[in-house]
């Protein structure tokens, strides 16, 4: 029991800075001899309450982001509700091949982020529109983007804000800091989505007393990671989220 609440609160307080809290708990769960499917089910319903407090501690920085929010998140709502569904009815053989390749591109998309933007600003400068608003083209893929990651989301929720922070900060004008508001937001609606569709699905397959524990150990850690990470430089997030990821990866490739 302590194991698992522990967890949540690493699992909340990495979610709230950077996104791969499922790479610590749901690890936990399986050494501790949960089935994976009923580690992934309990794991979506307990980080819910850390997504809650992150999501809360990033509040300020989401103001001014509607623009796009209100596209992102019928994508994420849609693509979360697939994702889940797909994760009752497939293998999960299905996308483990596919999600190390995904964090890895996910990975130098952060890193790149900051060329990909100025690349962008100079091109808008120079045909004279306004750096702050993105095209037609830029807003599909951006919509196109979040419900994929939407739909990863759903079925296996480990890494889904490393890939929003990596398709935001290819295609929108903000900072890292902002972009991590919406990706707690985003990633926050996904897990309700996927732990409604569980709990009415598959109610008996949960473990609700690690679910519990995940819940409140995530509570307080996504308070304390959102609370500190507002005070990272972007160049230090930055750095976080590829070394969080790249220990993800590693998780992932091993499990």
């Amino acid at each position: 029991m302590i194991l698992i609440a522990l967890a949540g609160v690493g699992a909340g307080a990495i979610n709230a800075l950077v996104g791969s809290g499922t790479l610590i708990t749901f690890p936990t769960l399986v050494t501790l001899g949960f089935p994976p499917v009923t580690a992934t089910m309990s794991n979506a319903v307990g980080l819910v309450a850390g997504g809650v407090s992150g999501t809360w501690a990033y509040r300020r920085e989401l103001g001014g982001q509607k623009r796009w929010l209100r596209w992102q998140v019928p994508a994420s709502l849609i693509g979360a509700g697939i994702g889940a569904f797909l994760l009752l009815h497939l293998p999960e053989t299905v996308f483990a091949t596919v999600v190390p390749i995904l964090l890895v591109f996910a990975l130098v998309l952060v890193v790149i982020g900051p060329r990909i933007q100025a690349w962008a600003r100079a091109r808008a400068e120079a045909a004279g529109r306004d750096i702050d608003v993105i095209s037609a083209g830029r807003m599909a893929a951006l919509v196109a983007g979040t419900f994929a990651v939407g739909v990863y989301g759903g079925y296996f929720t480990a890494a889904q804000g490393i890939l929003l922070i990596a398709v935001m900060g290819a295609l929108l004008p903000e900072d890292i800091q902002r972009m991590n508001a919406a990706k707690n937001l985003l990633s926050l609606l996904v897990n309700i989505v996927a732990a409604v569709a569980y709990t009415v699905v598959a109610f008996d397959r949960i473990s609700w007393a690690a679910a519990g524990l995940i819940a409140v150990g995530s509570l307080v850690g996504g308070y304390l990671g959102g609370h500190y990470g507002r005070r990272l430089s972007p160049t230090a997030l930055r750095a976080v989220i590829v070394v969080v990821g790249l220990i993800g990866l590693y998780r992932l490739v091993t499990l």
